[in-house]
């Protein structure tokens, strides 16, 4: 176990305690934090609960007193000396631990010799904050023993060894039967989570139709979300057929294999789901964007009308401005107080300044007519 000796030496080295201090009763802290880890530990002799321990330790000793017995062992959040010490009970790989230890892992299903070491992300769906959270889950299934390591509350694992329990005959089938169990349950919570998926898509389609402006971000994020949800799903069906596939080979008989293909087939309409769920969000974006698109054309078709309209105006104005402004100038002109003006002697002009005046306006009417200012 050179491997496990090196995580050890990750974790913080003690100096040997003194004589007096091993008689302490706080020595007991550790083995009392391992206790507060453990959700629940059973070891079960042909499909029934025997013992159930309070602590790791406890689980491995009673098991290995009971032959042909099986323990499940529910971890919640174990420190990593905890992970260790089960790891050197069971012999555990490394690498495997490793994992369970820095947790954030993608769906995954590995075996190391005689153990098969599982990566589930269990969702559950929110109704308030309408957002979807992720769980973690870390399952180990050997010869005799299934160890789960949860680093989150989804999902309820106590539901899942309540409905063991009550099957008997199914628990009997031993460690493929509770990772059946598990699986089936993780892909069953996703269907509250594609139902909840598929409620804020239709209203984001009404806010998008109703033209709310805060819809595009919506979207982004629920697609952040969607992605998620297919990285957390779409690992489980090569690896569902996978187990499948190698059912004969570890032993796991027809009944079992057929609640497995249940299982995969379930997690196909999750997948093929969520792809469509991908697909009908690009397509609401791109609708969302051709509507706004749409929308600012209008606006704009709207202003260019306005400002065409308003320009209209702008050259009636300045052409009946310009017009009353010839007979203002010839009205200015002999208003002037000048002794030394002939026309204003002659007897003809006041009818030649008016006709001249008139003239001039209607010449300019003529002019802007033509041009279609007026």
């Amino acid at each position: 176990m050179r491997g496990l000796r090196g995580l050890s030496g990750l974790m913080r080295t003690k100096p040997e305690q003194a004589p007096e201090h091993s008689m302490d009763p706080r020595a007991g802290e550790r083995e009392d934090s391992f206790r507060h880890s453990v959700i629940d530990n059973a070891v079960y002799v042909d499909g029934e609960r025997v013992d159930s321990p309070l602590s790791l330790g406890d689980a491995i000793a009673s098991l290995r007193s009971r032959p042909g017995a099986m323990a499940w062992i529910g971890l919640y959040r174990p420190e990593e000396a905890e992970l260790i010490k089960a790891a050197e009970e069971f012999g555990l790989h490394e690498l495997a631990i490793e994992d369970a230890i820095v947790a954030h892992q993608r769906p995954k299903a590995d075996r190391y010799g005689g153990t098969l070491f599982v990566v589930l992300r269990a969702a559950q769906y929110l109704d308030k904050p309408e957002k979807v959270a992720f769980g973690e889950l870390h399952v180990f299934v050997g010869p005799d023993f299934v160890l789960t390591v949860r680093h989150s509350e989804a999902p309820d694992l106590s539901k899942v060894r309540r409905r063991m329990e009550s099957d008997p005959d199914l628990l009997r089938q031993g460690p493929q039967a509770v990772l059946y169990a598990i699986l089936d349950a993780v892909v069953d919570g996703y269907a509250p989570v594609v139902a909840g998926l598929q409620n804020d898509i239709d209203e984001i389609e009404v806010q998008v139709f109703g033209g709310d402006p805060a819809a595009p971000r919506r979207i982004y994020a629920l697609s952040r979300e969607v992605i998620e949800f297919q990285r957390a799903t779409s690992p489980l069906v090569p690896m569902l057929d996978g187990f499948i596939a190698g059912s004969p080979k570890y032993g796991v008989n027809e009944e079992l294999q057929r609640y497995l293909r249940d299982v995969s087939d379930h997690a196909i309409t999750v997948t093929e789901r969520v792809a469509g769920f991908r697909q009908m969000l690009q397509d609401i974006l791109i609708v969302n964007s051709t509507l706004v698109s749409q929308q600012q054309n209008e606006e704009m078709t709207k202003l260019t009308t306005t400002s065409i309209a308003q320009g209209d105006e702008v050259k009636k104005i300045s052409a009946w401005a310009a017009i009353l402004f010839a007979p203002t100038l010839v009205g200015t002109i002999y208003g002037m107080n000048f002794d030394h003006m002939p026309e204003l002697h002659w007897w003809l002009g006041y009818p030649v300044a008016i006709m001249l005046m008139g003239l001039v306006c209607l010449t300019l009417y003529l002019v802007f007519k033509r041009r279609d200012w007026l």
